[in-house]
């Protein structure tokens, strides 16, 4: 049972799942006071800072105000990048483990969605936490306005990547599964992605065991006509050529889901993203 704690002096330490937010209005300035009874579990210098009163949030005037940089990134214009005091290595030092991109690829029928389930329950089962971006889960929402068309396949690999960004940023390992078959759309989802913490991970799985796994029938689909630029068919892929990790078969068979997941927790826990 939780009782709230009289209000105490904005000294108090940061309270961790609920903390009562007030503004003072300083000389034209906005200063953010957090008290509260709770302890955090892992108190950053910044955010010890903002309970005692020294973090100054939305400073525009006085000294040591920071001007306000105003920036242009694509359609966007007069747009402001905010800082908040809550950052990325307080969110991997809370969770226990580093942020990064996991990124699946290989033909339709590979195996990606069933190794980023696998993985995502092997790392799960260890306590950390996950999140798999599916590709065409992905499409039953936030990329539903796109086609298979070439233009509309990259705007969909970039979406997801920034997604992704998103998630590691949150200290979240992040599985996305998908076909993505250029190698300048994956490196281009790579590049967005800060210390090394992009994992590309090759399902070289052939043709043919692919198409006579066919799980969503496409491969029958795509011989017939009826669907056109079908990747390995009529439509090209990409192999990785510098990826983290490949996976094939072993002496004609498909290594087992888990023997997949483990491979590549391996790799994460040698790598340092199983800890913060």
């Amino acid at each position: 049972m939780f009782v709230s704690a009289p209000f105490q002096s904005p000294t108090t330490t940061l309270g961790f799942r609920v903390a009562v937010v007030s503004f003072e209005k300083r000389i034209g300035r906005s200063c953010v006071i957090i008290p509260g009874s709770a302890r955090l579990r892992h108190p950053s210098p910044r955010l010890e800072a903002v309970s005692r009163g020294e973090e100054q949030c939305c400073d525009s005037t006085g000294t040591g105000a920071s001007p306000h940089v105003l920036s242009t990134v694509g359609k966007s214009t007069n747009i402001l990048w905010h800082e908040c005091p809550v950052g990325k290595l307080d969110r991997q030092k809370l969770l226990g483990q580093k942020g990064c991109v996991v990124w699946i690829t290989g033909l339709s029928g590979s195996g990606k969605s069933t190794l980023a389930c696998s993985l995502s329950r092997e790392l799960h089962h260890k306590g950390y936490l996950t999140y798999i971006l599916d590709g065409d889960n992905i499409r039953h929402g936030l990329n539903g306005d796109l086609s298979f068309n070439a233009e509309d396949r990259t705007e969909n690999i970039r979406r997801v990547g920034e997604v992704a960004k998103l998630f590691a940023d949150a200290g979240v390992i992040c599985i996305a599964s998908l076909i993505s078959p250029y190698i300048k759309e994956r490196d281009a989802c790579r590049a967005i992605m800060p210390d090394s913490s992009f994992i590309e991970v090759f399902l070289n799985i052939p043709l043919e065991v692919c198409e006579a796994r066919d799980p969503k029938g496409l491969y029958r689909l795509a011989r017939a006509g009826k669907i056109k630029g079908f990747t390995g068919i009529d439509d090209p892929y990409e192999p990785p050529l510098n990826c983290e990790i490949t996976i094939e078969l072993e002496d004609g068979k498909c290594p087992t889901p888990k023997a997949m997941a483990e491979e590549v927790a391996s790799f994460l826990d040698k790598n340092g993203f199983l800890q913060s």
